[in-house]
């Protein structure tokens, strides 16, 4: 039987019905089935709780402009499916993306495989027919029994490491750290961006009993800002004068561990050279993170703790203190935390259902912010919370929408002009 683009996207997102699942047994057979197509790779793996996207989208970006062919798979995707496995900056077309899921389907039957199972598989055999010198694979959540940790990378890369998914990745720094550390392997350079002193210490020690060298960031390199232009520097490379088009001290960061991952692929070998360094990091882009939209918005995807800090960050930087908040949570995010350092900017609060399935009722959002002194208004859909927001900002001031990528997605949405029906998102 032949199915559509549309049948056989829907078949894959009824694969969550099996959930999570945290192990590496059903992706190895999976794979296996298939030809260990991620054997034949080149990879850098990266891991952490937020920053792995931009964070392999620009290293992505230094490569595609050195000329270097390149597989990026991250998640979730904003508006298409095919966001997520991308070969040279691009998607893959959706008739690939077909062939993928039906080549795939009676093995993920069998085995009962997960969403994320099957779309990891997915990404590493695109990468192995369209011959990719490097593989950039984000981890989806945790990393030592995330799906995609069945591979062996020559580089493993670090991102800032917060509270997120605590039901799964436990419930302290310490315990998260542990889980992301779980990407190592024996000899492989690791390279981390600066952390809480408890996540340090639990990296530091997991790669010293592996034998890999651990290069972190203001120890083994730095990097800084300086009238908006972005510098990077390490033992053997420095870097002047670059201008990021991403915002935020966070995508500098981001910006600066994928340069350094760059740096140790020179010192083994690779020959890319300033120039392409910094056209990578000018052109990179990362939709729906301190994006400014029209109408003086500005979405950001902060769906943690952590998440929620860097926004304030950035709002306190730019002296935006009387913003319009709307916002929307799944329901096992910790909204209290999310709320908590974005209120203070806040002159009003409009809460509002995501579109998902665990979306959290925004009469909770609502009462926390009037709990805290704010005028706030709850609102069945995106949609509606952004109207009122527009109704009664004045011409002056900014709407910020954050708490959720689907929250994001949709505004986008709405704010931008589609050329076709965005795909249901995961």
């Amino acid at each position: 039987m032949q199915y559509s683009y549309r049948e056989s996207l829907e078949y894959l997102y009824g694969l969550q019905f099996f959930g999570i699942k945290l192990g590496l047994e059903n992706i190895r057979t999976l794979l296996r089935r298939v030809g260990n197509p991620q054997n034949s790779l080149r990879i850098v793996h990266i891991a952490g709780t937020n920053g792995k996207g931009s964070t392999a989208a620009t290293l992505a970006a230094i490569l595609h402009a050195a000329g270097v062919s390149a597989g990026l798979y991250t998640s979730p995707h904003l508006h298409h499916f095919t966001e997520r496995i991308r070969i040279n900056a691009q998607p893959i077309e959706e008739n690939e993306a077909l062939q993928l899921i039906e080549e795939l389907r009676p093995h993920a039957e069998e085995l009962q495989a997960t969403f994320f199972e099957v779309t990891t598989a997915m990404a590493l055999l695109s990468f192995q027919r369209h011959r990719v010198e490097w593989a950039i694979l984000e981890t989806g959540m945790g990393g030592r029994l995330d799906a995609t940790n069945i591979v062996q990378p020559e580089v493993c890369l670090i991102t800032s490491i917060g509270l997120d998914h605590t039901a799964y990745l436990g419930a302290t720094l310490t315990q998260i750290a542990e889980e992301k550390a779980g990407i190592f392997k024996v000899g492989v350079p690791v390279v981390s961006v600066e952390q809480a002193p408890e996540v340090a210490e639990v990296l530091t020690d997991r790669a010293a009993e592996l034998s890999a060298p651990l290069k972190l960031e203001k120890r083994d390199y730095d990097w800084q800002e300086q009238d908006s232009v972005f510098s990077y520097s390490d033992h053997s490379m420095r870097l002047d004068k670059a201008e990021l088009k991403l915002l935020g001290d966070n995508q500098r960061r981001n910006a600066a561990l994928a340069v350094a991952a760059v740096s140790l692929l020179n010192e083994s070998g690779m020959k890319i050279d300033h120039k392409s360094i910094r056209k990578g990091l000018e052109s990179v882009v990362w939709p729906g993170r301190l994006e400014w939209l029209p109408e003086r918005v500005l979405v950001d995807g902060a769906h943690n703790p952590a998440g929620a800090e860097t926004l304030a960050g950035y709002l306190k930087r730019a002296n935006l203190d009387a913003v319009h908040l709307v916002i929307g949570c799944k329901r096992d995010k910790a909204y209290v935390e999310i709320l908590r350092p974005l209120l203070p900017f806040a002159c009003r609060v409009y809460a509002s259902h995501i579109p998902v399935e665990d979306s959290l009722e925004p009469e909770k959002l609502m009462q926390q912010a009037e709990g805290s002194g704010i005028l706030a208004s709850a609102h069945g859909e995106p949609r509606e919370a952004l109207n009122a927001a527009f109704q009664r900002r004045r011409q002056d001031e900014v709407v910020v929408v954050a708490g959720s990528l689907f929250l994001v997605a949709s505004v986008r949405e709405i704010l931008l002009t589609a050329t076709d029906t965005p795909a249901i998102m995961l």
